[in-house]
């Protein structure tokens, strides 16, 4: 792989919505480029279309125009069991809302990405990891509750832990601390930060934090669909 193709390269993304009138749209000409260990903080209100470029990157959502690349790889050129293997493999999620599966224990939450067919983990290697994660995520004596015995802070962690799992070269972050209380948020987005560095991942966040996005070495904006950077 050459230094060109290494890390995340978006060129001119567009991406629109059919409507009865004219089209909706959302994301005009957005270009960016990020390498391992790179962090991004992507500001703008709600509707702004924060959430949508999020989707875009993780190849949840298809672009009208424009390309997404990751490490050399064009995500929708794939289809199928192709793409969810992509997604699994590459792409790392943590959302405002945890998502953790209520019957499973946090080790089990975590051991989820490790789980498909597309994973490369043995089994007793990938307990390890996820013993490890949520050791560094300050939850090695909650291995074995539920979600629903877990705070909110805790919950988060557990998410964080398992975007990790799969040693995904892009992490995804939607307002991760959007449900927090002040203290929790500010202890998670400096758990993210931290595992971003120590994992040397690519790390693009989105919120409408101010104070979050000053945490990122990069902050941009999307302003009526544009990314304007030095926000």
């Amino acid at each position: 792989m050459s230094g060109t193709d290494a890390g995340l390269v978006v060129t001119n993304l567009y991406k629109e919505y059919p409507t009865p009138a004219e089209p909706l749209v959302i994301l005009r000409d957005v270009s960016l480029t990020l390498g391992g260990g790179e962090a991004l903080a992507v500001m703008g209100p709600s509707g702004s279309g924060k959430s949508t470029l999020l989707y875009t990157l993780g190849a949840l959502d298809q672009p009208t125009g424009g390309t997404v690349r990751l490490n050399g790889r064009d995500p929708f050129a794939l289809s199928g069991a192709d793409l969810a293997a992509f997604r699994n493999r590459q792409v790392g999620f943590v959302f405002q809302e945890h998502y953790l599966l209520p019957q499973c224990t946090a080790l089990e939450n975590v051991l989820i990405p490790s789980m498909a067919p597309s994973a490369d983990h043995e089994p007793d290697a990938a307990r390890q990891r996820a013993e490890r994660l949520l050791e560094r995520v300050g939850l090695k004596d909650r291995t074995t509750h539920l979600p629903s015995e877990l705070s909110g802070g805790e919950r988060q962690r557990v998410a964080i832990a398992r975007a990790l799992m799969n040693r995904a070269p892009l992490i995804l972050a939607d307002e991760p601390t959007g449900n927090l209380d002040r203290r929790t948020a500010d202890t998670v987005a400096e758990l993210l930060l931290e595992l971003h560095r120590e994992e040397k991942t690519i790390l693009v966040l989105v919120t409408h934090s101010l104070e979050l996005a000053k945490r990122f070495p990069r902050r941009a904006e999307l302003i009526d669909g544009r990314l304007e950077f030095g926000a």
